[in-house]
């Protein structure tokens, strides 16, 4: 948009095992990728599919997002429309507040009219499109009932996403200094913050938990109101898309954002093949150099990363196929994952991952052993994969076991939790055989 102007790895049991060969079955020479330089303030590259970190530069650093922000608000609005609050065809009337922000068209607007009623899905392409900063406010203050509301709805699921340094105090973007008086939260001159990584986590969520944003971030043009005296040519801010100025490959969303502090931003997410990408850049020094920028950095992650599966569904860890289990009928179990794992490599380093078994401590007993009962298929932790190569492993957006880059480790069968009877003929058996034991090397003695 040309915008505002114009895991958790609390876990008792950690077992290594190297992959073999045969489930690998790679044997190409690394070759050196060029090193990655942004202009821009700060920078960040990611695998769309798991938020693996590509590339980051400074990219803790916090900054203001400008338009950026409105995926926070596409996010919420996509939320109330997916718990039945508001409805894609609901209409709402305009407020003072979102009529007089939208008849400025030094900001990126679609006037609004204060006799009309709108629907939910015009008001959100508007903003989508052509980051139409009333028509944000008049979302916000449809689900929420104010902005302030919403602004709190913001910095709340900001924090439920993991997402720890924002801090909104719009549903814009704008500075409140542009609000004309209805800012009611930060000072007159205040200006959402977040970083390029808290931006790629939004980003990320949103095409994950609602894919379906990016029919909409991906028009290039489109009427508002057609067919009738208001109607506006919105033509999306985002240049990258196919058809448009500075058109890539694959483009499909998702927000710029400028403003004069914030400079010029983009978050942008492209799909060649089975790959997808997702880059953030902030304080770029022009408004085509962002686009630049961009395309660099994606031109990065397409050209040196390759979608590989480094696990099999079914995997069994060469000398961890079973694991002892106590209090059970059985004293084994044997293990093996549920689901594939496949993820960015770059290019060359396929071989430089080892599988790592991280037992669900609410499976283990205080000792740290792998307790009965267990049904067939009960998920009782995960393989993940360690990088142990020579470069620099950034990680992921949240390393939060959620499930990225790891597989699910289930049982093959089911164990029974031993009766008392069982477990007290154990407990003697060990005791006698303790007391055999000791004699036989008290025997031994007198010898």
């Amino acid at each position: 948009m040309f915008g505002n102007k114009i895991k958790d790895f609390a876990f008792s049991a950690v077992m290594v095992s190297m992959l073999s060969a045969s489930v690998f079955g790679y044997s190409d020479k690394a070759s050196a990728a060029p090193e990655l330089k942004s202009s821009s303030e700060t920078a960040i590259l990611v695998d769309g599919d798991t938020g693996k970190i590509l590339y980051d530069k400074k990219a803790e650093q916090v900054l203001p997002p400008a338009s950026m922000s409105k995926m926070m608000t596409e996010y919420l609005v996509n939320e109330a429309i997916k718990n039945g609050k508001i409805k894609w065809d609901q209409k709402t009337a305009i407020s003072t507040y979102a009529h007089k922000i939208s008849q400025n068209r030094s900001l990126s607007n679609v006037p609004l009219r204060s006799d009309y009623k709108y629907n939910v899905k015009e008001l959100y392409e508007a903003m989508a499109i052509y980051s139409a900063n009333g028509a944000s406010i008049a979302l916000a203050e449809l689900v929420a009932g104010s902005e302030e509301k919403f602004v709190k709805m913001m910095n709340d699921k900001a924090r439920e996403m993991g997402i720890k340094d924002a801090r909104f105090v719009n549903c814009t973007g704008l500075n409140n200094n542009d609000l004309q008086g209805f800012d009611s939260v930060g000072s007159k001159t205040d200006e959402n913050k977040m970083s390029a990584k808290s931006v790629g986590i939004l980003a990320y969520k949103l095409i994950t938990d609602y894919p379906e944003v990016l029919d909409t971030a991906s028009i290039p043009t489109k009427w508002f109101r057609p067919d009738t005296d208001d109607k506006i040519l919105m033509k999306n801010w985002n240049w990258m898309l196919p058809d448009l100025v500075y058109g890539y490959k694959g483009m499909d969303g998702l927000k710029t954002g400028t403003t004069d502090s914030a400079g010029y931003a983009f978050a942008a997410t492209a799909k060649r093949g089975d790959t997808r990408l997702i880059s953030v850049l902030m304080k770029s020094d022009s408004y085509k150099g962002r686009f630049d920028e961009t395309k660099k950095l994606l031109n990065y992650g397409f050209d040196n990363y390759t979608k590989e599966t480094l696990l099999p569904k079914g995997y069994q860890l060469k000398k961890q196929k079973t694991l002892p289990v106590i209090q059970g009928k059985d004293k084994e179990v044997g293990v093996k994952t549920k689901e594939p794992v496949t993820m960015l490599v770059k290019n060359g380093e396929k071989e430089n991952y080892k599988p790592v078994l991280v037992i669900d401590k609410k499976h283990l007993d205080k000792d740290g052993k792998l307790k009965a009962p267990l049904k067939k298929g009960e998920t009782i932790g995960h393989i993940e994969l360690k990088y142990t190569g020579k470069e620099k492993d950034q990680g992921y957006l949240q390393n939060d076991g959620s499930g990225k880059g790891q597989a699910s480790v289930v049982t093959t069968k089911a164990v029974e939790k031993a009766n008392w009877f069982v477990m007290s003929m154990r407990g003697t058996g060990n005791f006698f055989g303790g007391v055999w034991n000791s004699a036989i090397d008290t025997v031994k003695g007198w010898f």
